[in-house]
């Protein structure tokens, strides 16, 4: 059967159908279609148990239960049935992530209120009566009526734009000066013009766009990765894709990696396409939540800007999917479903006929890769726009620096922030802190402790003064005296945390005034955003800030970036970290000199000799990619191998020791692919939430089946109810 007969199944009442229910079962639920017949694919609210429940008509039935026991669907839905792209979808990515469908279900669902009614609110327009006397008060609210002609407005709207109480407009309701009515909450979107002139793009930019739209016209498949060094205008190249997409009436999905950038990114919008488009992120109200959700469906929102669960909505036709800054680590969802929202994109688009953008200064080692091996179109865009140019970026020899063991900014960063206070600029001093895993480094010649038995960088467990190698359990006593060059009393922890730093930067310069951008720091999105917003427009000195401050935001005052801790990606057990290193100071010495003045790029480091820090000074990327590849080729690591992480926790540290133990005893399903497994070993943070985590990983050849492997592994365990596991297919971390 097609997938067009199978779209157009029509149920007649009666007639038994499958429905998949978000509910935590390992099956599609046989039921009766109810009176009226229901279609394929309807979002259908059935009885389970006592429960009513949402489900999606998945199907015929299977006919396998007692007739006399099977109940009906109570009704259908008022909403666009799902259709056969994304229940594939949903099947392809529950296949490959080893997702329960009743688990893609709920990210295919996360709209309240679906099953009600649709919500009603009062809208107020001029109704036809007289005043029985006019106020000024009343005077402004008709003046604005008149004003907008026909327009209706909420009644707070009405209120604040005649700046009158709400009490005034419904006085003049009971005159039926101005009508009141009721309207359908979940209205369209405004329309998105993309015949409005939008900036004047370069040579380059213009010629990358027409690359893209040129595909976007042809109503085919394909990904491009559009890389650009910060600064270049990758998003009005995007922005014209985004036209292209609208011009053929198809809708577009843009992803970013961070909340606090969509203002900004909104405002772009609305300068380009005369509207604002619709948002999904956790920032929304569940009221627009909803709205967005079934807008998407209707084909009544063109434009979705949204965080990475935006993949799940019901797209009528999806023709475009930008993933901004896809090298972003919080593109990977790490708890629940655990996808890589670039790479699922990449799936959707393929199944819709859609175009892919993929857009980063510094793309991840995978979209490097295929765009190597042809799989992806790759456009380069190598000049800054404007007069903006690249910023200087050179490495302070902290081996040289006279430095006390509890202080961090060396006596150079400090001379060059003085300089640019002196100056009226910004400055940024930034913590390259991963949160955990404290690595031990020597200060007299930068080396930090290697595993015996792989190649990863043992971790101190402070409480066991001890270290701890992550890939495979090894442990040894903390050292007195370095191991590489024998001085002792020198081998100290990395890292300070902002608080540190902000304290230390004030006794610096006790004139400055400083902003600390961490975004555990901030209770909401909306504070956050507010206070980028402040810093934009020039009300601080120093910004002292963590991974947050590389994403993207545009601070025009700030020419000098001074990065504390640059070697700290470059230890622990991370098979990403060099990649991720690379990425970050990039990103982050981007920051500088966006603006007329140029920037400075300052990085301390007890390894400036290390080859990743010498690729980041040299800008020489291609070739830091390169032996990036080689290096990964050689070992077999993703892209050139498959990697799958098993994550046990329990109550008990034992417990999740033993499960671990039995599972790398019995591996036999693994060895079958030519797979290996590595561990158990405790988790780097071994413990959340007062439950024990140990992990194993399981690394396999390219072509490898790995999740027929995985299931027939994992597939006899007989878990008591405290012990879970997890898997992670394509792992971004290893914590």
């Amino acid at each position: 059967m097609s997938d067009m007969q199978a779209e157009q199944e029509f149920f007649e009442e009666g007639s038994l159908v499958g429905v998949l229910t978000a509910e935590p079962l390992d099956r599609v639920l046989d039921y009766k279609a109810p009176e009226g017949g229901c279609w394929m694919g309807a979002f259908v609210q059935v009885p389970l148990g006592p429960r009513k429940v949402l489900g999606v008509v998945w199907g015929p039935g299977r006919g396998d239960w007692d007739p006399a026991k099977i109940r009906s669907v109570l009704k259908v839905l008022d909403v666009a049935p799902m259709r056969a792209e994304m229940r594939e979808f949903l099947t392809r990515v529950g296949s490959y992530t080893l997702t329960p469908l009743s688990q893609m279900l709920r990210l295919a669902t996360r709209a309240p209120g679906l099953a009600d009614p649709p919500s009603m609110r009062k809208l107020y327009r001029m109704g036809y009566g007289e005043p029985d006397r006019m106020t000024d008060a009343r005077t402004r609210v008709i003046a604005v009526l008149e004003e907008y002609g026909g327009v209706s407005f909420t009644l707070g709207e009405l209120s604040e734009m005649a700046g009158v109480t709400s009490s005034v407009i419904k006085g003049l309701v009971k005159q039926g000066v101005v009508e009141e009515f009721d309207t359908p909450r979940d209205v369209p979107y405004l329309p998105l013009d993309p015949e409005r002139d939008g900036k004047e793009l370069t040579e380059a930019q213009a010629g990358a766009a027409a690359q893209i739209c040129e595909g976007i016209r042809a109503g085919r498949y394909g990904t491009t990765l559009l890389k650009g060094v910060t600064g270049s205008g990758k998003t009005e190249v995007y922005l014209e894709a985004v036209a292209e997409c609208l011009r053929q009436g198809r809708q577009a999905l843009v992803l970013l990696p961070e909340i606090a950038l969509t203002s900004e990114f909104l405002t772009r919008v609305k300068a380009r396409f005369g509207a604002e488009p619709a948002e999904w992120h956790s920032g929304v109200t569940m009221t627009e939540r909803r709205r967005c959700w079934r807008m998407v469906g209707q084909g009544a929102a063109q434009l979705i800007v949204g965080a990475r669960s935006a993949l799940y909505l019901p797209f009528r036709d999806l023709g475009l999917i930008v993933v901004d800054e896809e090298h972003d680590t919080s593109y990977k969802q790490e708890d629940g479903a655990l996808y890589n929202a670039r790479d699922m994109s990449v799936l959707r688009a393929s199944l819709n006929d859609a175009q892919v953008v993929l857009a980063s200064a510094t793309p991840s080692l995978e979209s490097w890769w295929n765009a190597e091996s042809g799989k992806y179109t790759r456009i380069d865009l190598t000049d800054r726009f404007g007069p903006a140019v690249m910023p200087d970026m050179r490495a302070i020899d902290m081996r040289g620096e006279d430095l006390p063991g509890n202080r961090w900014i060396s006596p150079t960063l400090q001379g060059a922030v003085r300089a640019r206070l002196q100056a009226g600029e910004q400055a940024l001093l930034f913590l390259n802190r991963r949160g955990y895993a404290p690595v031990t480094i020597c200060r007299a010649c930068g080396e930090q402790v290697g595993c015996d038995h792989c190649d990863a960088r043992m971790v101190e467990h402070r409480f066991l003064k001890r270290l701890m190698c992550h890939q495979c359990g090894e442990t040894k006593p903390m050292p007195e005296a370095c191991p590489s060059c024998g001085v002792e009393g020198k081998m100290a922890p990395v890292g300070p945390g902002v608080e540190r730093l902000a304290e230390e930067a004030a006794a610096l310069f006790p004139e400055a005034k400083q902003a600390v951008l961490s975004s555990d720091l901030f209770g909401s999105a909306r504070a956050l955003k507010a206070r980028i917003a402040e810093i934009a427009e020039g009300e601080t000195d120093i910004i002292i800030g963590t991974q947050l401050v590389a994403k993207g935001h545009n601070f025009p005052r700030l020419t000098l970036v001074g990065v504390i801790d640059a070697d700290l990606g470059l230890q622990g057990s991370d098979l990403r970290a060099a990649e991720r290193t690379f990425q970050l100071m990039r990103q982050v010495a981007g920051r500088a000199g966006r603006a007329e003045k140029p920037g400075t790029a300052l990085l301390q480091s007890f390894q400036p000799d290390h080859p990743v820090i010498r690729a980041i000074l040299s800008g020489d990327e291609e070739g830091f990619w390169r032996a990036e590849a080689d290096e990964r080729r050689a070992t077999g690591m993703p892209p050139f191998g498959r990697l799958a992480g098993i994550v046990i926790s329990a109550p008990e540290a034992a417990a999740a020791f033993d499960l671990g133990t039995h599972l790398a005893r019995s591996d036999a399903p693994i060895r079958a692919i030519d797979g290996i497994v590595y561990g158990p070993a405790p988790a780097p943070i071994a413990r959340i939430r007062g439950r024990h985590r140990v992990r194993l990983l399981v690394k396999a050849p390219k072509g490898a089946p790995i999740q027929n492997a995985l299931r027939q592994w994992l597939g006899g365990l007989k878990l008591p109810n405290n012990l879970r596991v997890a898997v992670d297919i394509d792992p971004q971390s290893f914590y």
